[in-house]
């Protein structure tokens, strides 16, 4: 299925979490005058405008990042990029994760994006534009797979499914496995709805017992909208860096003061 676009939900509540603690990571990672590599197997469009008919449609970009924005120190990651964004593209631009990669890495990293729906691929090409990034039009889970261990072998890969397909959630505890096994430095951040039918629950109880020293954080929130399904975002972290734990309470902390 090539449905999902999601400038219907840019910026929103999940937005916020995931990219908060994918900036911090890179800036993190980034502190080492060593190479790395960056990969993300679901990569969108890279930028979104958040006065765009769709975002306004749902209004999940006012509920998110714009009541959180001003929570992030100007000097957190995630807030930097969000300050770089606006100047280069517009007070209402919003990153997508490929396009916080691209701002947080250097020279001497490597980039792979995967987007597989034509005109959001389009429109990433557009967006890494001017960055040392390889987007690729290909199943993000076979790219995976095929660069994996990559070179660099220090990085980090982003797993971030719309689960259009319920068969994620079954099949994402094996595929992350088998991505461990080839690449057991690597961090391997997956993103996770939380659904109030509990779909999501099997898919963390496998992976926790197959990975149990990640890093698991959820933030909680109303849903969107009347019959809107996802009542939170979470993030399960296969080799968290240091230090996230300490990140994870301060996230959580802007979430519950804020939401």
């Amino acid at each position: 299925m090539l449905s999902y676009q999601h400038i219907y939900h840019a910026g929103n509540l999940a937005d916020v979490h995931k990219h908060a603690l994918l900036a911090w990571m890179l800036s993190y990672l980034t502190q080492k005058d060593k190479p790395l590599s960056y990969l993300e197997t679901h990569a969108g469009r890279g930028l979104y405008q958040l006065d765009a008919e769709q975002a306004l449609k749902t209004g999940e970009a006012a509920a998110g990042i714009g009541k959180l924005a001003e929570a992030f120190a100007k000097t957190h990651p995630y807030r930097r990029c969000l300050d770089e964004v606006r100047t280069r593209y517009g007070s209402n631009a919003y990153p997508g994760s490929p396009l916080i990669a691209a701002l947080s890495l250097r020279a001497q990293d490597s980039l792979h994006l995967a987007e597989l729906h034509p005109q959001e691929h389009e429109a990433l090409l557009e967006a890494v534009y001017d960055f040392p990034a390889y987007p690729h039009k290909q199943d993000g889970y076979e790219m995976a797979q095929s660069l994996c261990p990559p070179m660099p072998r220090r990085g980090l890969l982003l797993i971030d499914p719309p689960y259009e397909l319920k068969d994620d959630y079954t099949r994402l505890p094996r595929i992350i496995e088998t991505l461990h096994r080839k690449w057991n430095v690597g961090i391997i951040a997956l993103w996770y709805p939380i659904l109030g039918s509990g779909l999501h629950s099997q898919m963390l109880a496998e992976l926790t017992a197959a990975h149990p020293d990640a890093l698991r954080h959820e933030v909680k929130f109303g849903p969107a909208r009347e019959g809107h399904r996802m009542i939170g975002s979470g993030m399960f972290i296969v080799n968290p860096p240091y230090g996230l734990q300490d990140e994870v309470k301060r996230l959580a902390h802007i979430f519950r003061a804020h939401i």
